[in-house]
């Protein structure tokens, strides 16, 4: 089968009756725009407001703007789908989507481990803090995020599109790497010793992040100013991180070696989990739990009503 030839993947549940789909769109559309909005309203507020032009701040923008990304490659594509009576998309398009996912949840990946790296130095190095975490180090770290997310997202399409098809229906509410390798005709060996690789690069930078929170946790458990702090921005990191890595983890391990006729309902949560959660997680989390973005979203509230009565 040719790579021209379109694949075909289902969305499970949501093809019962019109009025199910109906009502489906409408709500998707609605959680769709709060995402979009509640990350846009912690960009906003924090590009505007000087104040908060802080390295940890700079990063949970990245973490929003990826938010975003995340969600515009899943729910426009869900909303498309429930206006059709069959969910299909093209070979090319495909793959665009697997370079999306896969650009979202490296750079995900990396942004937490930048943020915990950033915690670290300002819990357990305070005083060395502003000579570490320059304004220059803070734009590299972001660069590196974003291109070796890029770079890694290349070449696993790469890869997906050297191999010849024998088959089209994916199941799965959306393309990923995996799941088109195992319609291919041919020895997918060293696509499958390269996706080891990358859960090797993912995992450790998991590792990184624990050895992180244990010198953090042992400093603040000495200091309870510390403790003070790892509450304010550790616990919205931890909570974001721990989502995060059980749902993309569970994906990942049941897209490889999970049998594909049980657990179908977990299954589609838990793939949907990483690309839904956290771009409506991270906005909320660390916007109510940092002090400054939420008095300066709530100054922001009061002026707008002020300003219209």
């Amino acid at each position: 089968m040719g790579n021209s030839t379109e694949i075909l993947f289902f969305l499970q549940g949501l093809n019962e009756t019109v009025s199910s789909k109906r009502t489906y769109f409408i709500l998707i559309l609605l959680v769709y725009i709060f995402t979009v909005l509640a990350n846009l309203t912690v960009i906003g507020t924090v590009v505007l407001e000087k104040t908060l032009h802080e390295p940890m701040l700079v990063f949970l923008c990245n973490l929003c703007i990826n938010g975003i990304l995340g969600a515009s490659i899943l729910y426009p594509k869900i909303l498309v789908d429930l206006l059709s009576d069959l969910s299909v998309t093209s070979y090319k398009a495909c793959l665009g989507q697997i370079f999306l996912i896969y650009s979202y949840a490296y750079c995900e990946w990396g942004t937490l481990a930048v943020m915990a790296y950033d915690r670290y130095i300002a819990i357990c190095k305070p005083l060395n803090y502003h000579s570490i975490i320059t304004p220059q180090k803070v734009m590299k770290l972001l660069l590196l995020t974003w291109l070796s997310s890029i770079c890694e997202s290349v070449v696993v399409v790469g890869m997906i599109a050297r191999l010849p098809l024998c088959g089209f229906n994916i199941d799965k509410l959306y393309c990923t790497a995996w799941d088109v390798v195992k319609l291919s005709c041919v020895d997918t060996s060293i696509n499958n010793i390269f996706g080891y690789i990358l859960m090797v690069v993912q995992l450790s930078l998991v590792v990184l992040v624990v050895i992180s929170y244990i010198y953090i946790i042992r400093a603040c458990v000495r200091s309870p100013k510390e403790r003070s702090k790892f509450m304010q921005t550790c616990l919205p990191h931890s909570i974001a991180l721990s989502n995060f890595l059980i749902a993309h983890g569970f994906d990942l391990m049941y897209t490889r070696y999970g049998p594909t006729d049980r657990l179908q309902a977990l299954r589609n949560v838990m793939s949907l989990d990483y690309l839904i959660v956290p771009p409506i997680l991270n906005p909320l989390v660390y916007g109510l739990k940092l002090n400054q973005i939420r008095r300066r979203i709530f100054r922001m509230i009061s002026q707008k009503t002020h300003a219209l009565k």
